[in-house]
């Protein structure tokens, strides 16, 4: 399966946490928490359309000036979704600048901000760089089941965790993943193209088998086109699987109630990123400081049945000893 997702640290495990998490075959990416970024090239930046910030702790928002210095003047729109009281503090970050000239930018960049609350709420205002970032059109909204973002071919969903704050933990659900055999498409004469994607997206909307589908393709400058139904190219060049999930976890108290949540939130991962921030010797500093020992991430992993475990946000007390986290972790 050629995974449609790909996620990768953005800094090293002792550094600021962020996760990017690539689009194939699309100019977009979204990322998990928003720590120093400037490891990532601005292309990579500027093709995020989400941003999903666990709390505003400084080593998880401090890239928030990074994006912002490089979206000014463009034609953008970034959604950014984090605990209660985020749609303020963005509000107040962007009101510690001066922004009289921003009437001569040639793009109208747009920052959407959403804090969720437990009850289901969900709390947004826009910000436009032509207006000054003033706080405008805000809306509340009730979210069901966690469900953060809903799209077409995957979703984002939350749980809420005890940091001594709330700390949002997040996960990235695709629907079903859409296989195309390529000796299949060779066998019946096709051609790849962007007929591909449509019928992807016909498939995963769940469109009916007998519906007709449009093959087309151009040859020596000329429009070709076959027609078949969606069950025929179902049957014959397609591979409908589950699809990919991908977790992130940090910044939490290891209580049974956090631990229940993790578990049910990372089940079935086939990559969870999760803090490994102290050894498990050093249990009792970890539980007062509200973050997970490398034993205790790797313990909710294996219950989980995760895939493949990511640890990061190690203390910088263990610089040098990143064996002993990873063999904690049982990694």
């Amino acid at each position: 399966m050629t995974p449609q997702f790909h996620p990768s640290l953005v800094n090293g495990p002792f550094d600021d946490p962020a996760v990017y998490v690539d689009f194939l075959h699309e100019r977009r990416a979204l990322l998990f928490d928003l720590g120093d970024i400037r490891a990532l090239p601005p292309r990579k930046i500027l093709r995020l359309s989400h941003i999903f910030i666990s709390h505003t702790h400084i080593d998880h928002f401090f890239g928030f000036d990074h994006l912002l210095r490089l979206c000014l003047g463009r034609e953008k729109l970034i959604r950014l979704f984090g605990p209660p009281g985020f749609t303020d503090r963005v509000e107040h970050r962007l009101a510690s600048y001066t922004w009289n000239l921003v009437d001569s930018y040639p793009g109208d960049f747009i920052v959407v901000a959403a804090e969720l609350h437990p009850d289901g709420r969900s709390i947004s205002a826009e910000f436009h760089c032509r207006s000054g970032f003033k706080r405008e059109n805000e809306l509340t909204e009730q979210l069901h089941d966690g469900i953060l973002l809903d799209e077409e071919t995957f979703r984002i969903r939350t749980t809420f965790l005890d940091h001594k704050t709330v700390c949002l933990a997040f996960a990235l659900e695709e629907k079903s993943h859409v296989n195309i055999m390529k000796n299949r498409l060779l066998e019946l004469g096709l051609p790849a193209g962007p007929w591909l994607g449509e019928l992807k997206r016909a498939i995963l909307r769940g469109e009916a088998d007998a519906k007709r589908f449009r093959v087309w393709w151009r040859a020596a400058g000329e429009m070709v086109e076959r027609h078949f139904t969606l069950g025929e190219l179902k049957k014959e060049i397609l591979q409908v699987v589950p699809g990919q999930k991908i977790a992130y976890v940090t910044d939490t108290a290891c209580t049974p109630a956090n631990a229940a949540r993790i578990v049910e939130l990372i089940r079935g991962a086939d990559y969870l990123f999760i803090e490994a921030a102290f050894l498990d010797a050093d249990r009792e500093r970890a539980g007062e400081r509200h973050h997970l020992t490398a034993l205790q991430a790797g313990q909710l992993a294996r219950q989980a049945g995760v895939a493949r475990t990511i640890p990061f946000h190690f203390s910088p007390r263990y610089e040098g000893m990143e064996e002993r986290l990873m063999e904690e972790l049982g990694l």
